[in-house]
């Protein structure tokens, strides 16, 4: 089939590989400019972009897809289909309706549970059961559209941001396939049952030690990998990567319980998490073993804002 496709990160590098391996067409591929990004703040190509670059494919960047030389350069193509994952920029109606099959969409989550730009990590941090992907033709709302094809896969106790992002990039590429061997009947999202998972804002990722243990176990989680829970000690900047609940605690909370090789434990407003994995500014993630060889932090201490 003849498509253009429409992705920025390596999510959806994942299904511009398996459109490939599927012999479908693909006549033009859209993503985002290049960006600043690592500690040189050089300008670094998205994952869509290399993946283009070493298959031969005709790339456009346009800093937006209502550019109308984008638009008139995707019409040129006479695609049957506009395959998006992960582009990161709203479609405008003159491409929705361009394409003889619509826009096709590989949306990270159970819609219409988590309209937006983060399913993956407000699924966690809600402790949601499961999670999943929809293929879904698009409209002009943001992932309103009707659902073509879902599948669920579950949430297990240790799954990390980074490692659902895996799981469910290579269940969107499978389903996206069949989507467009198949044909199937597109079928309304409820509209009433609409979660929003928009952004996460930087202040997302400061631990708020009064919140019960639990809450701030899937927090770590959530942003692991990108942008990690933050907290303090003395000043100093630490990013929390691995904890566990501990059940009970008699401290304020923000307060280090105990400290040694097998784990940090910090009060919370509920329970306590025992950290097994942290780093500080500047450093190396590290387990709490190696970390506390290097970084004196003895029970009494206080971590978060109000103790910096």
């Amino acid at each position: 089939m003849k498509l253009v496709f429409a992705g920025t990160p390596e999510f959806a590098a994942v299904s511009l590989e398996a459109l490939l391996a599927a012999r479908h067409e693909v006549t033009l591929v859209l993503t985002q400019p290049d960006r600043p990004s690592g500690r040189g703040l050089k300008a670094q190509p998205p994952a869509v972009k290399r993946l283009a670059l070493a298959r031969g494919l005709a790339l456009l960047q346009p800093a937006s897809p209502k550019d109308p030389a984008a638009v008139d350069a995707i019409a040129a193509t006479r695609p049957a289909a506009m395959v998006v994952a992960a582009y990161g920029r709203i479609l405008p109606p003159s491409l929705l309706t361009l394409p003889a099959r619509g826009c096709i969409n590989v949306h990270a989550s159970l819609l219409p549970r988590w309209r937006g730009a983060a399913p993956i990590q407000r699924a966690l941090l809600a402790g949601d059961a499961t999670t999943g992907i929809t293929i879904m033709q698009m409209d002009e709302g943001l992932d309103t559209g009707p659902i073509l094809l879902q599948e669920a896969i579950p949430i297990l106790p240790d799954d990390t941001a980074g490692t659902l992002h895996d799981k469910l990039a290579a269940l969107g590429a499978k389903l996206l396939i069949e989507a467009l061997a198949t044909h199937p009947v597109p079928r309304a999202q409820d509209a009433m049952a609409a979660t929003q998972a928009p952004r996460i804002a930087k202040a997302e990722a400061e631990i708020n030690w009064r919140k019960p243990a639990a809450e701030i176990e899937r927090q770590v989680r959530a942003f692991d990998p990108v942008p990690g829970a933050q907290t303090r000690m003395g000043g100093v900047p630490l990013k929390v990567w691995r904890g566990r609940i501990e059940r009970g605690a008699s401290a304020a909370p923000g307060t280090v319980c105990a400290a040694g090789p097998d784990g940090i434990v910090v009060a919370c407003g509920v329970d306590a998490l025992r950290i097994t994995e942290l780093q500080r500014a500047g450093g190396k993630r590290l387990a709490c073993g190696a970390f506390l060889s290097g970084f004196k932090l003895a029970p009494g201490a206080c971590l978060g804002p109000d103790h910096g």
